[in-house]
């Protein structure tokens, strides 16, 4: 099964783009998206091989997360049924016959870290929520996590240590996600790979120099791990100021 993770960054504005083209072309059974900027009835996908689910912020114009996939699920959640989170648009959940696929769009902890504590409050209580999911079925996540968990995933490591995004709390935060049972699967198949980005800011010609961030993942439950087959970053797509991330895996 190929699945594909994508902060596209205003779905409206890619669609415009080369947004068909390239998921005809790269054929996931599942896409999940982050920040889509919309509202219900606010765009109508050309994607008739797709279920489509959607979770909305209710801030227009702000955040939002959608999953179309070929496979219908079993159910659909919105949210973590916590309600200081849930009105952002940051999460779904979909359960399949053999795992939960969760797409996730983590809080960022914003300039100077005014919103960090709000968001290890997030992680703590995604955490157990993962926890939860992990004890009936393995877990997929993928998304925008919103943080470069070592100084390989990104290009100036030195400059950003108290930056959003590379603080050490939040860099701890995924540590501990890690240690709870999961696998960052493309350092497991790259484990020091340099170079290896899926978000590039717009200015300072970022992308062309590849001074870039790895802040899209998809890890798995550490029960998934005989079933990796393989996980890329598709830097090449372009349309959104992040690349789509990839990863092919057995749960079928």
């Amino acid at each position: 099964m190929k699945l594909i993770s994508w902060n596209v960054n205003g779905l409206r504005a890619v669609v415009k783009k080369n947004f068909y083209e390239d998921i005809k072309q790269i054929d996931a059974d599942i896409i999940s998206l982050q920040e889509t900027k919309l509202q219900e009835g606010q765009i109508e996908m050309e994607l008739p091989d797709y279920y489509q689910y959607w979770n909305y912020a209710e801030k227009k114009g702000y955040s939002g997360v959608a999953v179309f996939t070929k496979i219908k699920p079993i159910s659909v959640k919105t949210g973590m049924g916590i309600a200081e989170f849930d009105t952002e648009g940051r999460l779904l959940t979909l359960e399949f016959d053999t795992f939960y696929l969760v797409n996730c769009y983590t809080p960022n902890a914003q300039v100077e870290l005014k919103r960090l504590d709000f968001r290890l409050d997030w992680e703590n209580h995604f955490r157990e929520y993962l926890a939860d999911l992990d004890k009936e079925k393995p877990v997929v996540l993928c998304g925008d996590l919103n943080v470069a968990h070592e100084n390989i995933d990104l290009k100036n490591w030195k400059t950003n240590r108290k930056n959003p995004g590379f603080s050490d709390q939040e860099r701890e935060a995924f540590t501990q996600l890690l240690d709870s049972g999961f696998i960052d699967t493309y350092r497991y198949f790259y484990p020091d790979k340099e170079g290896a980005y899926s978000w590039w800011s717009y200015r300072f010609n970022a992308r062309k120099n590849n001074a870039g961030w790895r802040i899209d993942y998809f890890c798995v439950s550490k029960q998934l791990e005989n079933k990796l087959q393989s996980a890329d970053i598709l830097s090449t797509v372009l349309g959104s100021d992040h690349c789509p991330v990839e990863l092919i895996i057995d749960v079928e």
